[in-house]
């Protein structure tokens, strides 16, 4: 069965609208919610991953639902311009649909598409970018890329989890928040989490819940290298020399390097290095991941931005290098760059690469990748992306390439910018498909470009998160 997008109009989609025009996301009269079940039909699926369904002309919109299938549902929420409601009983289930791996995925909001089958994921995923780009963008790629994919599971190497202690349950809950609420689930376990991480959830509660400062501990930073798993404990309240030995005891027992951090990123400190006896004593506090296409290793601290999924992230960098067609003449320009995940790589196949980020803390760390693989034909400056960049001096000259990876406000003041440096070829990649599609549209509608190829990579299966790559030429 296939998968029909539903096209949110400004009357039925506060969220696009609110992220497109800087709108509040409904400004309602909340009505009150009868009791009585009812029967629908489900059309179609939000990107949020809830079914849409009609109701006395209006948008319902189902949790747990799939399009295709009729549903016995009872309203939660019921506002001026849609409701909701939560699905109670499958009463004509969708051949797509399948039994959830999770035992916490009804409560959980870490996935909301684990009931529908692996690759219909994709195809709804694919479905949204190309409607994205079609009706904000205005523009079709001449060719659909087939998705990326990867693991299903144990995939997630980098995560935020909310710790809580619940007076009324008398325990510590580590987690994602619940659905649609600010309240902690009360997990166990996580299956998309590397498994490191998430098969120890429960032991990680229970050494929380004996700490002095279970109340003083409000959330953990997961952090996975290729060796060591960094977690980084924030911490409202010094612990105790009990609560650290208790903590140094649990690192050492899993192999995780430990870190607390009582303030920004200035104030995190290393308490357990567990890394492989090879890594000298200095420098256990640094975690790792390679890029073996490249023969690269990329050093990072636990509060440094990397691509969540390390399988696809290999295939996504091996794919923007091929898709900016780079030889030994090209000169590329990196917007966003990080620590130099991008950068680096693409140095290795090009005559030179200029990364730029706005952080200054990560551009140091990415000169510091370059210099710890050799790497002489890669700069990097630090610089707000959001403002007029012509007077930087990286920005003297042309560029032949450009590669952007900009955050999900995406990057519409630097299409001018990017069109004015003369590059033949542009890849982005979008975590999300709205404002991809409305900086696409401008490179195309008003600079002469043409969008090439585009599509959609499983960085976060069985969730809404669509994480998809364009590429665009100018002859």
């Amino acid at each position: 069965m296939g998968f029909r997008l539903f096209l949110l109009e400004a009357t039925d989609a506060p969220i696009l609208v609110a992220l497109l025009n800087n709108l509040p996301e409904d400004p309602v009269t909340k009505i009150k919610t009868p009791a009585e079940p009812f029967t629908l039909q489900i059309d179609n699926l939000t990107h949020e991953g809830q079914g849409v369904a009609r109701r006395d002309g209006k948008a319902v919109f189902v949790e747990g639902a799939l399009p295709g299938e009729e549903v016995r549902c009872a309203y939660t929420t019921r506002r001026s311009r849609r409701d909701e409601a939560r699905t109670l009983e499958v009463l004509q289930a969708s051949p797509e649909r399948v039994e959830p791996r999770c035992a916490h995925f009804s409560v959980c909001g870490g996935c909301t598409l684990q009931h529908l089958l692996p690759s219909a994921q994709l195809a709804v995923k694919q479905r949204w970018l190309l409607d994205s780009l079609t009706h904000i963008g205005k523009v079709q790629p001449a060719q659909v890329l087939e998705p990326m994919t990867g693991p299903l599971w144990g995939y997630r190497r980098r995560a935020r989890l909310g710790v809580k202690y619940v007076t009324k349950k008398g325990r510590v809950l580590v987690g994602f928040r619940e659905r649609h609420s600010p309240y902690i689930a009360d997990l166990r376990r996580c299956e998309v989490l590397d498994e490191r991480v998430g098969g120890v959830l429960e032991e990680l509660a229970l050494l929380i819940d004996g700490l002095s400062i279970r109340d003083r501990l409000p959330q953990i930073e997961v952090a996975g290298g290729d060796d060591v798993i960094g977690l980084n404990f924030r911490v409202l309240t010094p612990p105790s020399e009990a609560d650290l030995a208790e903590l140094q005891a649990f690192g050492a027992r899993h192999g995780f390097a430990l870190y607390l951090q009582s303030g920004g990123p200035d104030s995190v400190q290393l308490l357990t290095p567990s890394p492989p006896t090879s890594v000298p004593a200095g420098e256990r506090g640094i975690l790792r991941y390679s890029l073996p296409d490249f023969g690269l290793e990329l050093e990072f601290q636990p509060w440094h931005f990397i691509q969540v999924n390390a399988a696809i992230n290999r295939q996504l960098i091996s794919r923007a290098g091929e898709f900016l067609e780079l030889g030994p003449d090209s000169r590329v320009l990196d917007l966003f760059c990080g620590l130099g995940n991008f950068t680096l790589a693409l140095a290795r196949q090009a005559r030179e690469v200029v990364g730029v980020e706005g952080d200054a803390s990560l551009i140091e760390w990415a000169k510091r990748n370059a210099a710890l693989n050799g790497i002489a034909n890669a700069q990097f400056h630090a610089a707000d992306l959001a403002k007029d960049l012509n007077g930087q001096s990286w920005m003297q000259g042309r560029y032949d390439r450009v590669l952007l990876d900009p955050p999900r406000s995406g990057a519409l003041d630097m299409m001018p910018q990017i069109a004015a440096l003369g590059a033949q070829r542009v890849v982005y990649v979008s975590c999300h498909p709205a404002t991809l599609a409305r900086d696409v549209g401008e490179l195309v509608h008003q600079f002469g470009y043409r969008l090439d190829r585009a599509g959609v990579m499983d960085m976060f299966p069985h969730t809404a998160h669509v994480e998809s790559l364009a590429v665009l030429v100018r002859d």
